[in-house]
């Protein structure tokens, strides 16, 4: 009985985890990040590159750029491709990140400084008696 006691509260703390808002936002922003890598992943490798190459000499284009030493062949064309795909990547993730959303940010924090916090509770009834002790002056 106790194990089972043990292994249901293992499970309660699990599902806690698990469903907690930003448990579910990171995995979203996972999933979204990973289709979002593919996206540029293909546009460097199926247009960008392609284009580049059709600028720099080879027959197969930016795949065929090798260094061959000793017999080993460096593909260096592939490297570029993926050091074009990470400057792409990190470019777009700095507009999103660092421009959008730090100027939504920034709007939010400019909106809360201008107006002024709601008053307490303390601050309401401290009012109403002003108020009744006003009254009751004018009386």
């Amino acid at each position: 009985m106790n194990a089972k006691k043990k292994m249901s509260e293992i499970l309660a703390e699990f599902k806690n985890f698990a469903l907690k808002g930003n448990v579910v936002d990171l995995a979203i922003a996972v999933v979204i990040g990973a289709a979002f890598g593919k996206i540029i992943d293909s546009l460097v490798k199926h247009i960008i590159m392609p284009a580049i190459s059709v600028v720099m000499p080879g027959e197969q284009g930016y795949l065929a750029w090798k260094w061959v030493i000793n017999g080993k062949e460096i593909p260096y064309g592939l490297f570029i491709g993926e050091v074009v795909n990470f400057l792409i990547i990190a470019i777009a993730l700095y507009i999103f990140i660092v421009k959008f959303l730090g100027m939504i940010i920034k709007s939010r924090k400019q909106e809360e400084a201008s107006s002024p916090p709601p008053p307490t509770t303390e601050e309401k009834l401290l009012a109403e008696i002003r108020d009744l002790l006003k009254a009751k002056q004018t009386v």
